[in-house]
């Protein structure tokens, strides 16, 4: 249950504010001043405080610099009297989070109630988040607390300090590359290079010659000696990602440098001696590529000494809270938009997209609304996407943009989707508000205000 504490010198008003609000469901304290609050602001924790501006003794604008002073991120709500608007505007910039001017109705306080306890409900969350991301949860800028990720961190500790050769396996944008530099940074090799390279996309021979180097001469446009990436990362490890694109002879030449730790150069028959250790990762199933003759049973067996599986992101919802603030943390540094936060409604639309992308997919869709939303708050209509879970069963959001009406403003069309969103909820949920809110992913009392919002009756 939130708390809320009622500041005003009106015995009528505090009255008034206090049935109204408890009747909500809120706690409520009170005070008759801003000296006699002070001490219910240090030792209990509140959600909220609601105070009158014109007070005898301490005034309002004095009260909320000591609670800021206090506590800065504690929401207040200042209450003026009518043509005190100029004030209540230099409260706002001093940190208060609303006014209302007396008098005020009903639905415009609770309005306003909600708001900054929700917004500060997100802010406590995002501190714990980030005191959970910068302590038991990250593990070499990977993120995770579910029991699978949690797994994967043991499993690198134990790796790390060996020379055993890594296969990393799992979905495109898991954190394959994360994982090999996690072995390397946490290993004796850790003062030697780490050598990274893709094996797709690249010509066969482009790729020998950045594997083993080349002689000068050694083909057309060979003007120089080069060192391979092996070379350079001699006492060191390479990464070789996508390990299922190279081709067969290259395989060959590949197992042979793993066997005997040597190889040639591109235009040389003089063997080069090297200590490397291998990582290699890879999206496709290698035994099935096996199976098809397309990759080398004897250089699986040598790669996969050490396997590490990386789960997708739609296996680890869980874990979607910690990457938001992870993430909402990074871009808010970059935009320079310290105050940037993530709503409610757009985290559990988040938790309910597919993430085919998996982590590199959320990053991407997480700088992206931080760098579209209005504030700093990033809202569901911030969020861009191509399909995601409407209802957690699977379904897709059936959206078409082409023949919309070309004089058609976006507020306009956000509403009619939230309004036919609302509409199909009470209805699936036989007008059961508590119900219809939880398949739309919001609280009770939100649905309500939009409900109002958008003239929705029971036989819309």
């Amino acid at each position: 249950m939130q708390t809320v504490l009622i500041v005003d010198d009106e015995p009528n008003y505090r009255l008034i504010i206090s049935e109204i609000v408890s009747d909500e469901g809120y706690e409520v304290l009170t005070a008759e001043s801003a000296e006699k609050a002070m001490p219910i602001v240090r030792e209990t924790d509140l959600d909220l405080v609601i105070t009158d501006m014109r007070m005898p003794g301490m005034d309002g604008m004095e009260f909320l610099q000591e609670i800021k002073i206090f506590n800065a991120e504690l929401p207040v709500i200042m209450i003026t009297a009518f043509g005190e608007v100029e004030k209540a505007v230099k409260a706002m910039q001093s940190g208060a989070f609303n006014y209302l001017t007396k008098p005020f109705n009903n639905e415009e306080l609770l309005v306003s109630i909600q708001k900054a306890v929700n917004h500060y409900t997100l802010v406590r969350e995002n501190l714990r988040l980030k005191s959970e991301v910068s302590n038991r949860y990250n593990f070499a800028n990977m993120i995770g607390k579910d029991e699978k990720m949690q797994k994967i961190f043991n499993l690198i500790e134990k790796i790390a300090p060996t020379t055993a050769s890594v296969l990393i396996t799992g979905e495109s944008g898991t954190g394959k590359e994360l994982v090999a530099r996690a072995i390397h940074f946490n290993s004796p090799r850790r003062e030697s290079p780490l050598i990274s390279l893709n094996c797709a996309g690249l010509p066969e021979h482009l790729l020998e010659s950045e594997l083993f180097g080349h002689e000068k001469g050694a083909f057309t446009g060979a003007v120089a000696l080069r060192k391979g990436r092996f070379e350079v990362a001699d006492t060191g490890t390479i990464f070789l990602d996508e390990i299922g694109e190279m081709p067969l002879a290259l395989q060959a030449k590949l197992l042979r440098v793993i066997q005997e730790r040597t190889f040639e150069r591109l235009g040389s028959t003089k063997p080069l001696s090297v200590d490397v250790r291998i990582v290699a990762a890879t999206n496709k199933e290698l035994k099935e590529e096996i199976a098809q003759g397309n990759f080398r049973e004897d250089l699986y067996y040598r790669l996969n000494v050490l396997n590490l599986h990386l789960p997708p992101l739609r296996e680890r919802i869980g874990d979607i809270p910690l990457l938001a603030s992870h993430f909402i943390t990074k871009f808010a540094k970059q935009l320079n938009k310290p105050k940037l936060h993530l709503s409610n409604d757009a985290l559990r639309l988040l938790e309910r997209m597919k993430w085919e992308g998996n982590v590199r997919e959320f990053e991407n869709t997480i700088e992206r609304a931080a760098i579209l939303c209005s504030d700093d708050c990033i809202e569901v209509a911030d969020i861009q996407y191509d399909t995601s879970p409407l209802n957690g069963k699977g379904h897709d959001i059936p959206l078409s943009l082409n023949h919309l009406p070309s004089d058609l403003k976006l507020p306009e069309f956000l509403d009619k989707i939230e309004k036919e969103l609302i509409v199909n909820a009470m209805r699936d949920n036989n007008n059961v508000q508590a119900h219809a809110a939880d398949q739309l992913g919001i609280t009770k009392s939100l649905l309500q205000y939009k409900i109002k919002k958008h003239g929705i009756s029971k036989s819309s």
